[in-house]
């Protein structure tokens, strides 16, 4: 297949794609963009927003201003006043959020409880817990991983987007991110799903810290280069933005239990997408995906626009993507 057959199957196939970057060996061999978009436009890429998060908090732990990820959660909050006859949240440690395996109360998330609410970090504490204890069962969420970024803000003394450009964009040469605040549940909404090119913004909450389960915007030639400094091992350019080590217990797989996963693995906040081969992806509602193979050197970032019904985007990167950037490799 070449550039322009490609080009075409991603339109037929694919019709929300904005931009794609491949990345083989350190050269990028394919880049190109759909629907009107620009290469340095963005797009929302939703949950891959989580997986940057996971970087933040590797990088706090490497400067020293994280201890640890079994750092109990209260720590960071020691003026929050729990509620009576709440034990568990006592024990929830950073590694039960970023593993999914956090407790909370309820079903879902509660988006309106915590959105509208004046301090989402303390409304999401108020969802933390319960009567059932650390399960350690697997429990996807979006909004109350906000308390990352509470944390990560008690921490540092740096609002998230401060800590993220300095630490990570910037070094990557990312172009500055900045805060993005919803004045209105409808322009909240309108950032969620619009198919318009956004500017490099992370959505926040009232008080600036930016949402660690989304909100991030990112154009694909970004998401790539976040996708090559896993690769290296933390390393970009020659320099050490975060330590191999991070990257190495960031990507260690840990079963997903429950049939709505594809069978994928999960580590911080990234997917494992093949366990044996240690294939493990940045996954984002609408197909938003930055897909990391070791094993081939390569990496691939899409960048998509608003279209709910697509999850993620790894079977087809590994049947067309993956032959094309890779030619005749076994």
């Amino acid at each position: 297949m070449n550039r322009q057959e490609l080009h075409d199957l991603i339109t037929r196939q694919q019709p929300n794609i904005c931009q794609m970057v491949v990345v083989k060996d350190g050269e990028t061999v394919y880049s190109d963009t759909w629907n009107d978009y620009k290469k340095d436009d963005c797009v929302h890429v939703m949950s891959v927003t989580k997986s940057i998060m996971a970087l933040l908090i590797g990088i706090a732990i490497d400067r020293g201003q994280i201890h640890s990820v079994d750092d109990k959660v209260l720590d960071y909050f020691p003026e929050y006043k729990v509620k009576r006859g709440e034990k568990t949240i006592y024990e929830v440690t950073i590694r039960h959020l970023i593993t999914m395996r956090a407790p909370y109360k309820g079903k879902g998330d509660p988006w309106s409880k915590v959105c509208s609410s004046e301090n989402w970090t303390y409304t999401s504490l108020d969802f933390l817990g319960g009567k059932k204890g650390l399960t350690d069962e697997f429990k996807y969420s979006s909004v109350c991983l906000h308390i990352l970024s509470g944390i990560l803000y008690r921490a540092t003394k740096m609002k998230p987007v401060d800590f993220a450009n300095e630490y990570l964009f910037e070094p990557l040469g990312i172009k500055k991110h900045k805060t993005y605040i919803a004045k209105s549940a409808e322009e909240h909404r309108e950032f969620t799903i619009s198919k318009l090119p956004k500017e490099n913004l992370w959505f926040s909450d009232t008080q600036g810290l930016g949402t660690p389960g989304y909100g991030l915007c990112f154009c694909a030639e970004d998401m790539a280069k976040i996708g090559v400094l896993c690769l290296n091992n933390g390393k970009y350019d020659g320099r050490q933005i975060v330590s191999s080590s991070w990257i190495e217990e960031m990507t260690r797989a840990k079963t997903v239990e429950g049939k709505h996963f594809r069978g994928m693995a999960y580590g911080y906040l990234w997917w494992i997408a093949d366990r044996n081969k240690k294939i493990y992806a940045a996954i984002g509602n609408s197909g938003n995906v930055i897909y990391v193979n070791p094993g081939k050197n390569l990496v691939v970032a899409v960048a998509s626009y608003f279209k709910p019904t697509i999850f993620d985007r790894v079977d087809f990167i590994r049947e067309y993507i993956e032959p094309f950037a890779c030619g005749n490799e076994s």
